[in-house]
């Protein structure tokens, strides 16, 4: 998570953990934030103040329940827009034009090709990796794609949950859909078993999250 706080330019310490923390969680009360940190809320409200001063963070008001209000804090798109999206504006007018020019399988072929890529250069790493070492190898591998990715291990011999926190094509996933199905794909090649996405950025969550399971899993099937 590192190189991703690096992207950060211009922010350091708690202002770039917090930035970090919205976007990983988003509508947080600076209670919720304080607890995470382990700092009082009025310590925080400082550096959540000056964030919002930058037009970076924003809040609003947010009814739970039996009780006062409380005000949860998101970032704006300016916020948004300081963590990595890569490669997104050349890959969107080639996808344009590949459509135009073959369809929708030509697009899917376009986006596999460009998993297949990743997936060639990381091949030799995961080459000799056993299945219940992957999961958090290719978090590493999304992260340093600017996908901001966390791997929680589970239960079964491949199992665990993935968790990508920042799309590095947000901007054209509105518009070409297949390319949340091509990076699917190269997950389930990666880690050598089937996902299940429990979550999805494109649904309103903030952020999209795979449930990994081995292959012969009843359970998973049935949840599919």
């Amino acid at each position: 998570m590192d190189d991703v706080i690096g992207a950060l330019s211009g922010f350091r310490g708690m202002r770039a953990d917090l930035l970090v923390a919205l976007k990983k969680t988003p509508n947080c009360s600076a209670h919720e934030l304080a607890e995470q940190f382990g700092v009082t809320a009025n310590a925080l409200r400082r550096h959540l103040k000056a964030l919002e001063d930058d037009g970076l963070v924003r809040y609003r008001r947010d009814v739970r329940g039996v009780g006062a209000p409380v005000y949860v804090y998101t970032l704006t798109p300016a916020g948004e827009a300081l963590f990595p999206r890569r490669y997104a504006p050349a890959l969107a007018s080639a996808i344009e034009a590949v459509r135009a020019q073959g369809g929708t399988a030509a697009v899917q072929a376009l986006l596999d090709g460009q998993w297949e890529q990743l997936a060639s250069e990381a091949a030799p790493v995961l080459a000799g990796v056993p299945a219940e070492e992957r999961l958090p190898l290719v978090a590493e591998l999304l992260t340093a794609r600017g996908y901001m990715a966390e791997a929680e291990a589970g239960g079964a011999p491949a199992g665990g949950t993935l968790r990508v926190f920042n799309c590095a094509l947000r901007d054209i996933v509105e518009r070409v859909p297949e390319v949340c199905a091509a990076e699917a794909r190269f997950v389930e090649r990666m880690l050598g078993a089937p996902v299940v996405r429990r979550a999805h950025r494109r649904e309103g969550c903030g952020r999209c999250e795979y449930v990994v399971a081995d292959p012969h899993s009843t359970a998973l099937q049935e949840q599919a």
